[in-house]
């Protein structure tokens, strides 16, 4: 062999897009129809939330502090019967002993709170009085005091001593009553609480607190409608992207900013976009490689169709080369659709595969290419995770090229093995002839589609098997490489990835 540079060209597995296999058989939903924009439905469902959070809390709180207006008339009223207690035992023993006394006595110590008033009752009648009402005095009458007299005589007859009663226009009152008999006689003490002034001042209250609410519903609303104007502004751009996205132009994405929900839904919609632009590429791509292949052969077809004569041996020669050339058509659209099917995701189907029956099989085949001198030089012994079927058409493809340039006799090599350890093993399958080799300017190029050497290492050929040889390689993610030499042959190979794992390896 003279003295050459030896040029190897590999053609790496480009990163594919990433794809996900659709369920088969997933139910359909439903989608009511919505006329309300998503952002005014956001909005208005938070101030129907806030609406009902603050009715529900102002209700609850107007009915504690109504229930503590009670309990602190009912303190009231304990407190000052409490202290009657006590000074009627006082004055007991001090020696007073009627019941003008005693009432004068204790009034005179009295004073009464806000809205409190305090009754002395002798046989049944008033003699004095405490009145803590606005605008009321202390005296026997009952001008100062709501319900007057009315009022008075229902306490003096209700059998229970304290309780609650309605005045009119001051409202509920609570009041307890103390009997006592002094001297002979029967007294009592009237205690009376008017609620209506402390009841009033609870609802003023809540009053100015609903109208800080709603000042703060509108302003939460404002918040709210600005808020969901952010958080939807992603979705906008997904539905401009869409509604703008062409036919043929299918290169527009969505912007992402952040990583929250909406910045996902729109990383999904771009990389849906990915697929879409993937498969509108590939069928893109087969329809104008088809269209450009098939065209020569059918204007040759149809051109000597219709300058067919009569004569018997034109018309054989005729339906031969029409013949010939429906037989190229079919290959090159048999290659494309392989081509075309190299871009879904179940193309290779990858199992536990022997090495050596892969091989030998694979040299049993590629026997009946051509009358070649076959030598089988090297067998891997190991498994590696590949697709047989698939492998086999890359290497049957390497082998009929090598026949194509050479002629009856000439030796074509077939081997296998494995080069790397552990995880960076790989299996290595090649095709040697003794053709005319590869320039390096076509090394370069050789793997593309439709792509034919023009210089000495020439091969003939539509221009696909290789592509598809290298469309093989890249879904078991390896890669194709040609080592020539011009004027002393080539050599092409495909390398496969195959961790080791607990497989041992050696070649025979």
């Amino acid at each position: 062999m003279t003295d050459a540079t030896t040029e190897v060209i590999e053609v790496a597995a480009p990163e594919a897009p990433p794809r996900r296999k659709q369920e088969q058989g997933a139910p359909l939903r439903t989608l009511r129809a919505r006329t309300l924009p998503a952002r005014w439905r956001i909005t208005l469902w938070i101030i129907l939330s806030s609406l009902i959070t603050l009715l529900a809390v102002g209700m609850i709180g107007r009915s504690i502090f109504l229930a503590g207006v009670e309990q602190n008339a009912n303190e009231q009223i304990e407190q000052e019967a409490a202290e009657f207690v006590r000074f009627a035992e006082d004055a007991t023993t001090s020696g007073h002993t009627t019941l003008e006394e005693l009432l004068d006595e204790y009034f005179a110590r009295q004073s009464a709170h806000a809205g409190e008033v305090v009754v002395g009752v002798a046989d049944g009648e008033v003699v004095s009085v405490l009145n803590g009402l606005p605008g009321g005095v202390a005296a026997p009458a009952f001008d100062g005091i709501p319900g007057g007299g009315v009022l008075i005589e229902r306490m003096l007859r209700s059998t229970a001593t304290a309780g609650e009663l309605t005045t009119g226009e001051q409202g509920p009152v609570r009041w307890g009553r103390m009997d006592f008999v002094a001297g002979g006689h029967e007294g009592a003490v009237l205690i009376v609480q008017y609620t209506q002034q402390a009841r009033a001042q609870v609802d003023a209250t809540f009053g100015t607190i609903a109208w800080v609410a709603l000042l703060g519903v509108l302003l939460s609303s404002g918040i709210a409608w600005l808020v969901a104007g952010q958080i939807l502004a992603p979705v906008r751009e997904v539905y401009r992207v869409a509604r703008d996205i062409g036919e043929r132009d299918l290169t527009a994405r969505v912007p992402v900013d952040g990583s929250d929900d909406i910045a996902a839904v729109a990383t999904t919609f771009n990389q849906m976009l990915d697929r879409l632009e993937t498969v509108h590429a590939t069928q893109q791509r087969f329809v104008d490689d088809a269209g450009h292949e098939l065209r020569t052969p059918i204007t040759i077809v149809r051109g000597h169709l219709e300058l067919l004569s009569d004569d018997p041996e034109e018309r054989a020669a005729t339906i031969r080369l029409v013949s010939g050339e429906l037989d190229r058509m079919s290959r090159i659209v048999t290659d494309l659709l392989v081509l075309a099917r190299a871009e879904q995701p179940d193309f290779v189907r990858a199992a536990r595969c022997d090495a050596a029956s892969l091989t030998l099989d694979i040299e049993a085949k590629a026997q009946a290419l051509g009358d070649r001198n076959w030598q089988l030089m090297e067998v891997a012994e190991g498994s590696a995770p590949l697709d047989p079927q698939r492998i086999t058409q890359a290497v049957l493809q390497l082998a009929a090229n090598a026949v194509q340039v050479t002629e009856d006799g000439d030796r074509i090599r077939i081997g296998s093995r494995f080069e790397g350890e552990g995880d960076e093993r790989r299996l290595r399958l090649w095709v040697q002839d003794t053709g005319p080799g590869v320039a390096a300017a076509d090394a370069e190029r050789i793997f593309e589609r439709f792509t034919r050497g023009d210089s000495v290492g020439a091969r003939r050929g539509s221009g696909l098997g290789l592509a598809i040889v290298r469309a093989i390689t890249d879904g078991h993610g390896g890669s194709a490489w040609v080592d020539s030499v011009i004027g002393e042959g080539a050599t092409f190979g495909i390398d496969i990835p195959a961790p080791s794992g607990a497989d041992e390896e050696r070649s025979a």
